[in-house]
């Protein structure tokens, strides 16, 4: 197999994954990868003969150029009217390999309260701690970003975060690689589900600033390496395959 097919079928687990996890509002939603050496991406089609998140397989996803122009493909599918989102954060950063855009509405009923997500747990998560003290940035609007010029506000508007908030919308991840990309949305979803929790039983309160500074200070190097390579393991055996 060649190194771009397992590119697109890591693109297609990653939907899968999210899919399953219901952390968007099927069908729509992507995942895109960055081609190697080229100035093209894999990316989740839209279309007539598409499939839903859940049930995404390497067919469904094509290939596009910086200007966000289908370049290959099936007959049937076409390009995500969002595709924008994608080309600007490669084109504007060299490190992410890969881009998420989902709709989980836990997040989404933050960004519509304009309710910030509070650091309420640590050792029950300290990586998903970690998205909180690194910061999320948010994009106000919330319409499609679906030309050049919204794309262009909206890699802005992210700027080099790892997550974005899209206020009333969604959420978009970015990231090195496929796996981390998919689990910043996974993480980022469940600091917005404790937080929604917390919030129903009563007032909610940040942990400390000193177990925060220890527990992110152990998040690093090798130890997130392997948790983040044990994590994807377990969301990819939650697929059955």
């Amino acid at each position: 197999m060649s190194d771009l097919s397992q590119l697109r079928d890591q693109v297609a687990r990653s939907c899968r994954v999210l899919g399953k996890l219901n952390l968007t509002k099927e069908p729509s939603g992507h995942v895109s990868a960055r081609v190697p050496g080229h100035n093209e991406v894999l990316i989740k089609a839209r279309g007539p003969e598409e499939s839903g998140l859940r049930f995404v397989t390497g067919r469904d996803i094509i290939t596009v150029d910086f200007a966000g122009k289908k370049v290959a493909g099936d007959d049937g599918l076409e390009t995500p009217q969002e595709v924008f989102i994608h080309t600007w954060l490669y084109k504007t950063r060299p490190d992410v390999q890969c881009v998420v855009h989902v709709h989980p509405v836990t997040v989404v009923l933050f960004t519509i309260c304009n309710k910030p997500l509070l650091p309420l747990f640590g050792a029950y998560d300290p990586s998903a701690l970690r998205l909180l003290v690194e910061g999320l940035s948010t994009y106000p609007r919330s319409i499609t970003v679906s030309s050049e010029k919204l794309g262009e506000e909206f890699a802005r508007a992210m700027g080099q975060k790892q997550s974005c908030l899209m206020r009333g919308h969604g959420i978009t991840t970015a990231g090195a690689g496929v796996e981390e990309a998919t689990l910043t949305a996974i993480k980022l979803n469940e600091v917005a589900e404790i937080n929604y929790r917390a919030c129903l039983l009563g007032m909610p309160e940040p942990i400390p600033q000193e177990d925060i500074d220890v527990l992110v200070g152990k998040v690093g190097g090798k130890s997130k390496a392997m948790h983040s390579a044990s994590s994807w393991r377990y969301y990819c055996r939650l697929l059955d395959e």
